[in-house]
């Protein structure tokens, strides 16, 4: 890396986008991480306003990530036992700690405060200083067509895909349009050294990021590079319904299918592929086993993303593997 101090932002969604965040958090220090969060999944049920990536990614920050990889270490879930035992359809999860988070969400939300003011008050009081910005202020929610109807993007996860294997048939993000993003995103995004778009979905971690225009704008015209890291590890999906996504998208399940999805903002790509894709490409291992795993994939993209501005390789080049 070179001298230069300035912000690294993230765009992030689901476990992959966090868990690079974490990585982030190990090589560049708080004070200069910035992780953009997806809020298309987020839900109101049990009383609660429930944001599962920004809660997702500040879990991971505070090192209190449960190993089921979602939820807090240790949580109980003895609300929802007796919900269950009062009859309610109990067909989403939460812990107690984690239905507590959700519950102080909705009130600061009812008390007409920002979400994005709501969740830097969770973050700190878990120990998090880097700072998780929600995408918008405003309501943008993910909805799924499949099996004839449309779904929440909860329900599509929990419901649908329960069921078995389904396909996508279509996919909105309602309110993205006339949501705005807000003055931390456009500041951080102002402020940045590198923006690295995670190993998430790129369809419903980082789509709902990138569809809205004052947000993918600000993407598009920042001076930092901005390098996506491919969730694909040899070809394959660890987790997640990426493949389906990608194929209702009629994109190729692999780096030349996500660089056109992020065409207009992206600059450069992390994969382990050979490819023949004409933008700056950097081939290396994108397993991010452990806490060294995910530190040297960090590592490695800043210092990728670094060389772009140092020396603009001509398109087309490789470097890496």
């Amino acid at each position: 890396m070179s001298e230069n101090q300035g912000q690294v932002v993230v765009l992030a969604g689901g476990t992959g986008g966090a868990k690079l965040a974490r990585g982030m958090l190990d090589v560049v220090g708080p004070e200069r991480l910035s992780v953009i969060v997806n809020t298309g999944d987020d839900t109101e049920i049990y009383g609660a306003h429930v944001s599962p990536d920004p809660d997702l990614v500040t879990f991971w920050l505070a090192d209190r990530i449960d190993e089921r990889g979602w939820g807090l270490a240790g949580d109980s879930f003895r609300v929802m036992e007796m919900l269950g035992e009062l009859g309610e359809d109990v067909w989403f999860n939460l812990g107690d700690q984690d239905l507590a988070i959700a519950i102080r969400r909705a009130r600061a939300l009812a008390d007409g405060r920002r979400l994005t003011e709501a969740q830097l008050e969770i973050a700190r009081a878990l120990g998090v200083s880097a700072s998780v910005l929600p995408m918008s202020d405003r309501p943008v929610r993910t909805r799924i067509r499949a099996t004839g109807r449309w779904w929440t993007l909860q329900e599509f996860m929990i419901r649908a895909r329960g069921q078995g294997e389904v396909e996508v048939e279509d996919v909105r993000f309602s309110g993205a349009r006339s949501a705005g993003t807000t003055p931390e995103v456009l500041a951080a995004i102002a402020r940045a050294q590198a923006i690295v778009i995670g190993p998430s979905n790129p369809v419903i971690s980082i789509g709902p990021i990138l569809a809205i225009p004052q947000l993918r704008g600000a993407l598009a015209a920042a001076t930092a590079p901005v390098v996506a890291v491919s969730p694909l590890v040899e070809g394959a999906v660890l987790k997640g319904p990426t493949a389906a996504f990608m194929r209702h998208r009629g994109v190729e399940l692999g780096a030349a299918g996500l660089a056109s999805l992020y065409e207009g903002v992206l600059d450069a790509i992390v994969t382990d592929e050979q490819t023949p894709l004409e933008l700056p490409t950097l081939r290396t291992r994108l397993l991010m086993d452990g806490a060294e795993g995910r530190a040297r994939l960090a590592a490695e993209t800043l210092a990728f993303a670094d060389s772009l501005i140092t020396s603009r390789p001509a398109a087309g080049s490789v470097h890496g593997l």
